[in-house]
């Protein structure tokens, strides 16, 4: 829940809890084209509470400034503390910035249209917490073949950091994904592969034992009004 006031034509206050300004994915299936998320969406914020002034610098050019309660803490603030909210944007790029009482996190979200069927979209982020966090990149190719279907690949490589392990972690992720579009419905076959490195092994094979890798593949239908 959150209210916002146009101080002015450039100026927009926004107070309440309010959805993340970091990364390039968000809550929301009709405003992503891969269906299932990334590893950059999981481990970052989905929404923060406090105040932030959007501010529009230039036709191309843009300021957001926030004040919020400290990551993930979006029903209340258990420490009295809070947590500081940069981004600024030009043409479409967007420099994010968010520090934490314990920890901070870097993000770059952005993209460019190679000609007018073809997008590429991008994300790449760091996050520490004392030598605890991590850091990923994302790349985002979409192919507009027709008016009413697209295909776009998610390739993303991403490590968790840890003090507490020689080797940190990483993933190789890839999602190649479908999307047919009808009037106000979606439908978006697709096929995921994730590989762990290390010896990190969070799935299960068909056998129901610990496995680095895992493919699966999905059909969803999204349907907005």
């Amino acid at each position: 829940l959150y209210a916002y006031w146009n101080v002015s034509e450039k100026v927009t206050l926004t107070m309440g809890n309010f959805n993340t300004f970091l990364g390039y994915e968000v809550i929301t299936p009709t405003a992503n084209f891969n269906y299932s998320t990334s590893y950059l969406f999981s481990y970052g914020p989905f929404s923060h509470t406090g105040i932030k002034a959007d501010i529009a610098i230039s036709e191309k050019s843009s300021l957001m400034i926030a004040l919020m309660n400290p990551t993930d803490a979006t029903g209340f603030n258990p420490t009295g503390k809070y947590s500081l909210g940069l981004q600024y944007g030009y043409s479409g790029q967007y420099f994010n910035y968010l520090l934490n009482p314990d920890s901070y996190e870097i993000d770059y979200t952005g993209g460019f249209d190679l000609s007018d069927e073809f997008f590429l979209g991008i994300n790449a982020a760091y996050a520490d917490n004392d030598g605890e966090g991590f850091s990923g990149v994302a790349l985002y190719p979409q192919y507009a073949t027709s008016d009413d279907f697209s295909i776009g690949l998610r390739g993303e490589y991403f490590t968790r950091m840890s003090d507490l392990v020689d080797d940190d972690p990483s993933v190789l992720a890839l999602t190649l994904t479908g999307s047919y579009s009808v009037d106000n419905l979606i439908i978006k076959p697709e096929i995921r592969l994730d590989s762990w490195g290390s010896d990190v092994e969070p799935y299960f094979d068909a056998d129901g034992a610990d496995s680095k890798s895992l493919s699966s593949f999905l059909v969803a239908a999204i349907y907005s009004f």
